[in-house]
């Protein structure tokens, strides 16, 4: 399996005439997973939204490539086709559509029109993948994240991922919500579907605590501040900012330490 590459080059974006990416520089590739941490207003949650194509969001300048392809010139289910998924920080209910028929429906649109799931298959990926996240057995039959608390939500996110089998995945503060058991089967759920992929997977997690990355180990750690990444590292990264917080980046931004 060829490692997907997501290639992220000198990005600007801004919103109502305000700038909020100042040149984002970052290539993630399959196999390896990139934690994104930052202040609040920092441009994490706005990154990951650029690279979906929001509307709000206008790019000034930079790339987003995926595999040499730029998503930029892509509408959003264009890059959710190419296998790029975000899982969103605040998930949307929509009545009237069972989580079944709007996973099926994805999961369709991203094979050959030709050669749809099987219903059987479905199935029994789906029943498998709801109980890796310990959800409730009805949940298929259930309108999308309609009547959900902020847990279910969030562990539904996260059962789109695994069903849909993008090459990049963005977890936008996926472990808000969530309570320390919900954390630990959402990460470790993470986790396995990296491993499982052999490099056919490469993972973007934002969020501000370490309980997440204690089950989602990063393999690099980028601070961002005022819509840059201002320092990478690795593991010890974040214990840094575990006792420490935020409070050094003014510093360090002025070479101070």
């Amino acid at each position: 399996m060829d490692r997907p590459v997501l290639e992220i080059k000198n990005l600007k974006a801004s919103a109502s005439g305000v700038r909020i990416l100042n040149g984002i520089d970052l290539t993630v590739r399959g196999g390896e997973i990139h934690a994104l941490m930052g202040p609040n207003g920092s441009g994490k949650s706005t990154l990951s939204s650029v690279i979906m194509g929001h509307p709000d969001y206008t790019v000034e300048e930079g790339e987003v490539l995926l595999n040499g392809e730029n998503l930029l010139e892509k509408s959003v289910d264009e890059r959710a086709r190419a296998g790029v998924f975000l899982a969103l920080q605040y998930p949307v209910e929509i009545s009237g559509v069972t989580n079944s028929q709007f996973l099926r429906t994805a999961i369709n649109a991203r094979r050959d029109e030709k050669n749809p799931i099987p219903y059987a298959e479905f199935v029994k990926e789906m029943r498998k993948a709801v109980k890796d996240l310990e959800m409730n057995e009805n949940l298929p039959k259930r309108y999308l994240n309609e009547g959900f608390s902020g847990g279910e939500k969030k562990r539904n996110e996260i059962l789109q991922m695994k069903l849909l089998n993008p090459s990049v995945a963005i977890l936008d503060e996926i472990d808000s919500g969530l309570d320390i058991d919900a954390v630990r089967i959402v990460g470790s759920n993470v986790s396995d579907m990296v491993k499982e992929r052999k490099g056919g997977l490469g993972v973007i997690v934002i969020t501000h605590y370490q309980r997440l990355l204690d089950y989602i180990k990063p393999d690099f750690v980028h601070v961002l501040s005022k819509g840059k990444i201002i320092k990478s590292g690795g593991c010890e990264l974040v214990s840094m900012l575990e006792k420490e917080g935020y409070s050094w980046i003014d510093a360090y931004e002025r070479g101070a330490m």
